[in-house]
């Protein structure tokens, strides 16, 4: 939209490549898309660096953690934030910078103003992922023992329900809009051009909208019909679409990711998610009926779970042969509250609340039972020795296992189970950053 516009926006992935300098000395504006916590953390981390290199320029946070998080990056950090919708308040923004000393912009917060969210229907274009690092250093698809190149796609935005643990609700009130088919298609089809194989719908929900959904992956088959995909669902949807599910194998769905968050109906029910222990294991058989990998999701460290729903998680996992559908780092998420989280006002979170941590951008909490924290920790650090010495899934499974006080250990060997098709990164959501992420991007090194 910005180059549509007539400017010569440039892209850096410090996830993926070190901060150029040179870039950034020339830019009038730099926008920091903060979508997600960790990146967010990593922006943050960037911020001084950005201003050390070029103090003249407007420096514009924006993504779903960028309003979350308004107050305090207009405290020092950011010149303005940008919310929801980001793409048409961006553009005007940078017209206004083009006029002159930047005022009022509609969708843009700046310090002392209380501009609301963007959430006008947006008409996305098709993005320019040409100024991004090649698709073939990203992540990739793990299938029957191939490696195939992956790319990204979005068939619709923002979403429908009310998760109180979830972050897009206190931005999106609940509304979500659909990409056009075409512009889904366009997209995809420049990333097959560029070698993918494989596409992961980055909705947070691709079921919001159903109907649109089976167009969308329709479409999508017509014109590539070698190209696998992936997509997340709430439990809740794939319970009432489970007769779609076929059809999706179909047309070329591999696995789904699902944010179970956990197997403890009273947890589910504070976290407002729409699903029960039994609905899970509803959409664990439809999805194995149908031939497609169920990818679960979990928050396993909240204020209301102990060290009893740890291990009985765990085994739930290997009863259900599900250990290899999880990554390991899913047993150590603990729950995040960033600033307008909808579970800070709910009367079974007030009584763990130990206040609000400015320099981690969330609300902190603590359990009743301090082993429960403990056990936290050490998992967290279970699972990155295991990544650094590249451990398999399974034996940084079973050491989860006993440090949670579990035997549960998979049934049959690793040799002789199919893996399930998974991401070569793990997914999570609500997780903070390694200090090395952050470290290296301060440095501006590139991040782990």
């Amino acid at each position: 939209m910005l180059a549509a516009g007539g400017f010569a926006p440039r892209a850096l992935d410090l996830a993926r490549a070190p901060l150029d300098p040179e870039a950034v000395r020339s830019a009038r504006l730099i926008a920091v898309s903060v979508p997600m916590h960790t990146a967010l953390r990593i922006g943050v981390a960037a911020a001084a660096r950005l201003r050390a290199l070029n103090p003249e320029a407007f420096l514009c946070f924006f993504g779903l953690y960028a309003w979350l998080n308004a107050e305090s990056l207009l405290e020092g950090t950011a010149d303005a934030v940008i919310g929801g919708e980001c793409d048409e308040p961006l553009l005007a923004l940078a017209r206004a910078l083009d006029r002159g000393p930047v005022r009022a912009v509609p969708g843009v917060r700046r310090r002392g103003s209380a501009e609301p969210p963007w959430l006008g229907r947006p008409k996305p274009p098709v993005p320019a992922r040409g100024l991004l690092p090649p698709l073939s250093g990203y992540v990739k698809i793990e299938s029957d023992g191939e490696t195939i190149v992956a790319g990204q796609v979005e068939s619709s935005r923002g979403c429908k329900h009310l998760c109180r643990h979830c972050p897009i609700p206190p931005v999106y009130g609940g509304r979500f809009f659909a990409v056009p088919v075409a512009t889904v298609l366009a997209d995809a089809r420049g990333q097959v051009e560029a070698g993918a194989r494989h596409l992961s719908f980055a909705d947070p929900d691709f079921l919001n909208g159903p109907g649109h959904a089976l167009k969308v992956a329709r479409a999508l088959h017509a014109a590539h019909p070698a190209v696998t995909f992936d997509f997340t669902a709430k439990i809740e949807h794939l319970v009432k679409q489970r007769a779609l599910l076929p059809a999706l194998r179909d047309l070329g769905c591999l696995f789904i990711i699902s944010a179970v968050e956990s197997i403890d109906d009273r947890v589910l029910a504070i976290l407002d998610k729409g699903h029960t222990r039994r609905d899970v294991e509803e959409v664990l058989e439809a999805t194995r009926s149908a031939g497609i990998a169920l990818r679960p999701t979990f928050v396993p460290f909240t204020p209301w779970t102990g060290l009893e729903g740890q291990r009985e998680l765990i085994e739930f996992l290997v009863a259900r042969d599900l250990v290899d559908a999880v990554d390991p780092i899913q047993m150590t998420i603990r729950l995040l509250l960033p600033p307008g989280s909808l579970l800070l006002e709910h009367e079974a979170m007030k009584p763990h609340l130990a206040g609000y941590d400015a320099a981690r951008f969330t609300w902190t909490w603590r359990h009743p039972d301090p082993r429960v924290d403990a056990l936290q920790i050490e998992s967290a650090a279970i699972v990155e020795a295991a990544a650094r010495a590249a451990r398999s899934d399974e034996e940084t499974f079973r050491a989860l296992a006993a440090a949670a006080g579990s035997s549960a250990s998979p049934r049959n060997p690793a040799a002789a189970r199919r893996r399930a098709p998974r991401l070569t990164e793990p997914w999570f959501c609500c997780a903070e950053p390694m200090e090395g992420q952050l470290a290296a991007v301060r440095s501006g090194d590139p991040g782990v």
